[in-house]
């Protein structure tokens, strides 16, 4: 079964510790709105709590997701076809801005921060499907000169 050689399982794996660390913090942050209201608790704010906390969730199980489907593949459990197949990075919902004013700002770091995971995650996985092919910045610099050059003559 060939591997790729531009992801590596160590790679992989600090991601994960990273992953599970932070959806620890999200359980326990988000784990308050779940609470009965109290008496005199501004609807927004519940609403707020809410609503980013079912997107920062559901953010943090597609990294695990794919953390997960990426460790089973370094395992041998499953094969490139099946994780290029169906194991992509779904597209992130960004938080709401109007939620976020009424959130304290240490919630609202931390939903910025599992949005900067998924971004690393995405710009990986974007990496990965396409092989890793990155055109060289000299190759590219000099295919504008040609260009330019070809242009004046």
């Amino acid at each position: 079964m060939p591997r790729t050689t531009n992801l590596s399982r160590p790679i992989i794996e600090a991601l994960y510790s990273e992953a599970l660390v932070l959806a620890d913090d999200v359980r326990a942050v988000f784990a308050l709105g779940t609470r009965e209201p109290v008496s005199g608790e501004d609807p927004t704010l519940r609403l707020a709590l809410s609503t980013e906390g079912l997107k920062t969730t559901t953010r943090m199980m597609h990294i695990l997701a794919w953390l997960l489907n990426q460790r089973a593949f370094f395992s041998g459990e499953l094969s490139e076809s099946q994780v290029r197949n169906h194991g992509t990075l779904p597209p992130d919902r960004q938080a709401d801005p109007k939620a976020l004013e009424v959130l304290e700002p240490a919630t609202c770091e931390l939903i910025a921060e599992t949005e900067r995971l998924h971004e690393r995650i995405a710009r990986l996985d974007e990496a990965w499907r396409s092989g890793f092919e990155m055109a060289s910045p000299a190759r590219a610099i000099h295919s504008r000169l040609q260009r330019r050059l070809s242009d004046l003559f």
